[in-house]
């Protein structure tokens, strides 16, 4: 017999909704990064085709944890991991600012500060928020 599961229990849970949200933002970041095409975005922010590759497929992923399954201890991974991810991109970005070479732009400060801001934002999600969920399918 299948069980029905309570309002509680259909609602998800923070760090899945966080997900999902952010990875919505990165896939439209992405999407507007081929747009726009190679260059720096009002002399802040690189843009290029491998950073828009990225940012689709973590947004894509983060989409898929906070909005295409259950699990929110996955999403806490996945939050958390890429976190700690996009937190070394923003670190090594000040000391090599093409990425070793992935970029034809140069990482500007601010887009190392931004990485550096997300990841850690991500990773107190995944510590904070992440733990209502954990264990638990919401």
């Amino acid at each position: 017999m299948q069980r029905t599961m309570n309002a509680q229990e259909q609602r998800p849970s923070l760090v899945r909704r966080y997900a999902g949200y952010l990875g919505v933002a990165l896939i439209l970041t992405g999407l507007l990064g081929l747009v726009l095409g190679d260059r720096s975005l009002f002399g802040l922010l690189n843009i290029d085709l491998t950073e828009d590759i990225i940012h689709l497929v973590t947004g894509g992923l983060l989409a898929y944890v906070g909005f295409g399954q259950r699990d929110s201890s996955l999403a806490r991974t996945a939050v958390g991991g890429l976190g700690v991810v996009y937190v070394l991109v923003g670190v090594i970005g000040f000391i090599l600012p093409d990425l070793f070479g992935l970029l034809p732009h140069e990482y500007s400060t601010f887009d190392n500060l931004f990485h550096i801001a997300l990841g850690l934002a991500n990773v107190a999600v995944a510590w904070f928020l992440g733990r209502e969920g954990r264990g638990e399918r919401h």
